[in-house]
């Protein structure tokens, strides 16, 4: 879904695991990396599209995460105009995005790239967690450091409260 001023409606997901640090995942074949990220359909709301991405593009579902929190606003970037398909109806400038944060509360066995015909991504890390802005593209690198800093938060106030009861680990992905 396209708005009207020619943003697509799309979702972020920012996977962490119990040390706090990153999934970073390699576009396949290519060199380029990010987050796990998608469109939102039509009659789909932002969870829904979050988790039905989540399986699409890593192979986890609800029960291999637990979701910390999301952005409070959409956050928006633009497509440099080389990237811009002009002949599409509508026109797609650029994402609006709602950011989640998620905690991984399974096996790293559990991530896969074959749950969709066209796999998004063919490798993955672990990474410290303003790494991304970095690394991503340079037209994301804005909406990245916005949505880790609000997202951060969320994480600092989960790791407070996680320490206190430890870590749990559901049973490891065959």
């Amino acid at each position: 879904m396209i708005d009207e001023e020619g943003y697509r409606y799309n979702v972020g997901i920012v996977l962490c695991n119990a040390e706090g640090r990153l999934f970073w995942a390699r576009r396949a074949g290519m060199d380029s990396w990010q987050f796990p990220q998608g469109g939102i359909k039509k009659n789909e709301n932002p969870e829904q599209a979050m988790f039905r991405e989540l399986y699409e593009e890593i192979g986890l579902t609800a029960e291999h995460v637990e979701i910390i929190g999301r952005t409070r606003n959409w956050l928006h970037y633009d497509l440099p105009e080389r990237y811009i398909r002009k002949h599409s109806h509508p026109v797609c400038v650029g994402q609006k995005q709602l950011w989640f944060i998620l905690k991984m509360n399974s096996s790293e066995r559990c991530v896969r790239f074959d749950c969709s015909e066209k796999p998004e991504f063919d490798g993955w890390r672990w990474v410290d967690y303003w790494v991304p802005v970095d690394e991503v593209v340079f037209f994301k690198r804005d909406v990245y450091r916005k949505a880790l800093s609000e997202l951060g938060r969320m994480l600092i106030s989960e790791a407070v409260s996680v320490s206190a009861e430890g870590y749990l680990s559901h049973e490891p992905c065959l």
